[in-house]
């Protein structure tokens, strides 16, 4: 069943749809009201990254750098290291995908407050194709040290993890966000804390963990397994880096498996931080939902998330694996 706690919205098939990347626009105005030392660099897509509210309202401390996200990760750094706390807002393909290098040895060797925003990430991009179709980014920014990794579920979630990139992080974060609208099935009670997963249903049989906006087809699929006598619990794991470990590992301690869900490659992601995990300190079957060792494809975003296996149906067969090997 639902848990209590984690107050989501009564009625899962009337959420609201709306695209993660709203929720960084809200939360970057948000910011700039509470602090002065919040910059926002963009790529040439204010509007696309929902960056341009922010500009409306600061246009003092909003920076357009152009098509140039190597340029704009160390102009970022620079401003950091000099008492600014900049966000940068691109395509993920671009950034952290072209500019990794310039992360790298700027921002996150020298520890500085810069958090990176990586829009339209994952094959829910759609039509756009392969080339802008960030499948890598979970990975790039996880291995790096120093680095916070969040991937909001939702544009609630989003807006929160915005705030809290900033007023509970004082290093470098990467915030991932979606172009496509999808469900809003959090609320603003919905717990949220950096390193902090959340359960948002109880089960004893299998557990889910899952990252983004995929966490809604979890938790459809959870329901519908319920009325075949399977009960899943499914967790909001938000925060890849730190990974909540202890929360984890609790959970697959009571049901004995475990299904990781994202919208990424599966090597390397949170599957992969998971499966980290388990194998040091609670070895258990896995099964692995993402994208297995393939480029993404133009398509419409619903067509695509079925095409790779991503689905409700699919969470559920993964699910049924899973329990087969654990028994």
């Amino acid at each position: 069943m639902i848990n209590k706690n984690a107050y989501l919205i009564e009625d899962l098939s009337k959420a609201e749809q709306v695209p993660t990347r709203d929720g960084y626009g809200k939360g970057l105005v948000d910011l700039g009201e509470k602090d002065e030392r919040v910059v926002v660099l963009c790529a040439d897509l204010a509007e696309s990254t929902r960056s341009h509210w922010f500009k409306e309202k600061f246009p003092e401390r909003y920076i357009e750098l152009g098509v140039a996200e190597q340029n704009m990760a160390t102009v970022a750094a620079g401003l950091a290291n000099y008492g600014k706390i900049p966000f940068i807002s691109s395509y993920a393909a671009f950034s952290p995908g072209r500019n990794n290098e310039q992360i790298r040895t700027t921002i996150s060797l020298n520890n500085v407050p810069v958090k990176i925003c990586g829009a339209h990430a994952g094959i829910s991009v759609g039509p756009d194709g392969a080339t802008h179709q960030a499948l890598e980014d979970i990975a790039l920014m996880r291995v790096q040290p120093n680095m916070t990794v969040i991937v909001p579920c939702d544009a609630i979630e989003a807006r929160k993890a915005t705030n809290s990139s900033v007023l509970n992080c004082n290093g470098p974060v990467y915030l991932r966000f979606g172009r496509e609208k999808s469900s809003v099935f959090t609320t603003e009670k919905t717990p949220f804390e950096i390193g902090n997963a959340t359960v948002f249903r109880e089960g004893k049989d299998v557990t889910i963990v899952g990252c983004g906006m995929l966490l809604y087809n979890a938790l459809i699929a959870a329901e519908e397994l319920s009325k075949e006598g399977i009960e899943a619990m499914v967790i909001n794991s938000h925060t890849i880096k730190p990974l909540d470990v202890t929360t984890i590992i609790n959970s697959v301690k009571e049901t004995k498996a475990v299904v990781t869900i994202e919208e990424h490659q599966v090597t390397g992601g949170l599957g992969s931080a998971v499966a980290e995990t388990l194998s040091q300190y609670f070895p258990a079957p896995q099964e692995f939902i993402g994208v297995h060792n393939r480029f993404g494809e133009s398509g419409e975003p619903d067509e695509l998330i079925e095409a790779f296996g991503m689905g409700v149906k699919d969470i559920k067969a993964a699910v049924l694996r899973v329990i087969k090997r654990k028994n």
